[in-house]
C-alpha cells in the first residue's frame, strides 16, 4: 500500500468531517457546546455512541487480543449490558431530574464542595489518561503506516492529529460531536465487515467456511474457568458491569451526549438501543480477531505486539482497497473518542473546577474565551501524554485503558453509590484523602494477592477500589444524635 495514497484518503476523510463541523457549529454558543441545546435526536446519539464507546482501542486491540485471550472479552461485554441497564434506570433519571450540565455537581449537592471537586478531579485524571491511551494507539498506526514513510517523527504525527481534533471541536462541542460520531460509526462498522470480506476472498472461503475456520481456530472459548486467572468469566462479567457504570454512567463525556437529548425518555431509548447493538458489534470484532488468527497461522506470520496484527494484515497483505478501508475505519474509530474526550474535559474543567455557571458577572464572550483557553490547554496536555506513552508502552492498549479506569474511576464509583444507596452525610473535608487512599490500598492489595496467593483481581480492581471508597466514607460519616 502506497503511503501517499493513504495520506490522500486521510486528508479527504478529514475534510468531510470539517464540512459537517462547519454545518453544525454555525452560531453555536456555550449551551450548544455543552449540551447541544438539548435537541439531539436520541437515535443519532445512540448510533454515534457506538463509535465513541468502541474507539480505536476496540478497532485494533480487541481483534488482536483474540490471539492471546480467545473470546474471554465477551463476558465483560455481557457485564456492559447489565451496566447500561442500571445507568438507564438509576443514574439517568437522577441527572435529568436535577437538570445537570456536569454530572459531578450531584456530589456537591449531596455531600459538599470537597467531595464534588475530588470527584471531578478524578474524572479529569481518568479521562485524560484513558483518552490519550486511545489516541496514542491511533497515532502510532498513522505514524507507522503513513507519516513515517515521509520522514515525519512521532511527536509531529501526534501534533497533526491533535490539531485536527482541536480545530473541529473547539466551537461546536456536543452539537458537532453527535453528528460526526454517527458518520464515523458507520465507516468503522463498514471497515470491519469489509475486512472480513477481504480475508474470505484472500483465503478462498465462503461465509460458511469462515465460520467453520473461526470455530476450529481454538480461539472461540468464551468462558475462562480458571478462578485464579484475571480473565475468569465471573471477574470479567462483574468488571464489565462496574466498568460500564463508571466509564459511561459516571463519565461526563458519555453522559454529556445523553443529556443533550430533549428528555429522559429519549435518553433512555438511546441507552437501551445502543447497549443491544454494542453486544452484536463487539462479537463481530471478536470474530474478525479469530479470522485474523487463522490468516496469520496459514500465512506463517508472527507478531510480538498483538496490536499490530489487524493493521499489518489489512494494509500489507489484503490489497490496496482493503488497506484504504482499514484506514478509514481506523480514523472513524479514532475521532469520536478524541473529540468527545476533549469536549467533556473542557466542560468538566469549566463547570466543576472554574465554576463558570456561577460566574454571574462574566459576559458570554468572557466565558467563551475561557472555554477556548481550557480547550487548547487540554489539547497540549494530550500531545505530551501521547509522546510519553510512545516511550513506555508495554501492553495491549485495551488492557492499559481498563487498568487505568480501575484505579481512577474507583473513587467516583464509591462517591456516587454511597450517595445514591445511603442517606448518610460525610465529613466533606476528609473526602479528598479517602479518594487518594483507596487507589493506593487497591494497588497494595493487588500486589499482595498476586505475590502470596497467585490470584489476579484483573479489572475487578475497580470494584475493590469502589468498595474501599465506600468503606472510607462510612467511617467518615457524620453521626446523628
Amino acid at each position: 500500500m502506497n503511503a501517499s495514497m493513504l495520506l490522500i484518503i486521510f486528508a479527504i476523510y478529514t475534510l468531510l468531517i470539517f464540512g459537517i463541523t462547519w454545518w453544525t457549529s454555525y452560531r453555536a454558543g456555550n449551551e450548544a457546546y455543552f449540551l447541544g441545546n438539548r435537541r439531539s435526536p436520541w437515535f443519532v446519539v445512540a448510533y454515534g455512541m457506538i463509535g465513541a464507546s468502541l474507539s480505536g482501542v476496540t478497532f485494533i486491540s480487541v481483534p488482536g487480543n483474540v490471539q492471546t485471550q480467545n473470546f474471554f472479552y465477551m463476558p465483560m461485554v455481557f457485564g456492559f449490558l447489565a451496566g447500561y441497564i442500571i445507568i438507564a434506570i438509576v443514574l439517568m433519571p437522577l441527572y435529568y431530574r436535577m437538570q445537570l450540565t456536569s454530572i459531578y455537581t450531584y456530589l456537591e449537592k449531596r455531600f459538599g464542595q470537597f467531595t464534588y471537586k475530588s470527584g471531578a478531579a478524578f474524572f479529569i485524571l481518568s479521562r485524560t489518561l484513558g483518552a490519550t491511551l486511545r489516541m496514542f494507539l491511533v497515532v502510532s498506526m498513522l505514524h507507522v503506516f503513513i507519516l513515517k514513510g515521509f520522514g515525519v517523527p512521532f511527536w509531529t504525527a501526534g501534533l497533526i492529529f491533535i490539531i485536527l481534533i482541536l480545530l473541529y471541536t473547539f466551537k461546536g462541542g456536543v452539537k458537532t460531536i453527535v453528528w460526526t460520531d454517527m458518520l464515523q460509526t458507520t465507516f468503522m462498522l463498514l471497515a470491519v465487515i469489509f475486512s472480513l470480506v477481504y480475508i474470505c476472498k484472500d483465503m478462498g472461503w465462503s461465509v460458511g467456511d469462515m465460520i467453520a475456520q473461526v470455530y476450529d481456530s481454538g480461539k472461540t472459548q468464551v468462558f475462562d474457568t480458571d478462578w485464579q486467572s484475571k480473565t475468569h468469566f465471573l471477574k470479567q462479567f462483574l468488571s464489565g458491569m462496574f466498568v460500564c457504570i463508571a466509564m459511561t454512567g459516571l463519565d461526563q463525556e458519555m453522559m454529556q451526549k445523553n443529556l443533550s437529548c430533549k428528555n429522559i425518555k429519549a435518553a433512555q431509548k438511546n441507552m437501551f438501543t445502543f447497549s443491544g447493538i454494542m453486544v452484536v458489534v463487539t462479537l463481530l470484532f471478536l470474530i474478525l480477531g479469530a479470522a485474523l488468527v487463522v490468516f496469520v497461522r496459514q500465512k506463517g506470520l508472527a507478531f510480538a505486539d498483538t496490536d499490530l496484527i489487524f493493521p499489518t494484515v489489512a494494509i500489507t497483505h489484503l490489497g490496496a482497497t482493503a488497506g484504504l478501508i482499514f484506514l478509514v475505519g481506523l480514523i472513524s474509530a479514532a475521532y469520536p473518542s478524541a473529540d468527545g474526550a476533549l469536549t467533556s474535559l473542557t466542560t468538566s474543567f469549566c463547570i466543576d473546577m472554574i465554576g463558570m455557571e456561577k460566574k454571574t458577572t462574566w459576559t458570554e464572550r468572557k466565558k467563551r474565551n475561557v472555554r477556548y483557553m481550557v480547550h487548547f490547554g487540554f489539547a497540549a496536555l494530550f500531545l505530551l501524554l501521547i509522546v510519553f506513552y510512545n516511550a513506555v508502552k508495554n501492553d495491549a492498549v485495551v488492557n492499559l485503558v481498563y487498568l487505568v479506569a480501575a484505579y481512577t474511576y474507583g473513587p467516583l464509583l464509591g462517591f456516587f453509590f454511597f450517595g445514591i444507596l445511603t442517606k448518610h452525610q460525610v465529613r466533606d473535608r476528609a473526602m479528598p484523602v479517602i479518594a487518594l487512599l483507596s487507589p493506593a490500598l487497591c494497588y497494595a492489595l493487588d500486589r499482595l494477592f498476586t505475590y502470596y496467593f497467585h490470584f489476579g483481581f484483573g479489572f475487578t480492581l475497580l470494584i475493590v477500589n469502589g468498595l474501599l471508597t465506600v468503606g472510607g466514607m462510612y467511617a467518615c460519616r457524620k453521626r446523628t444524635r
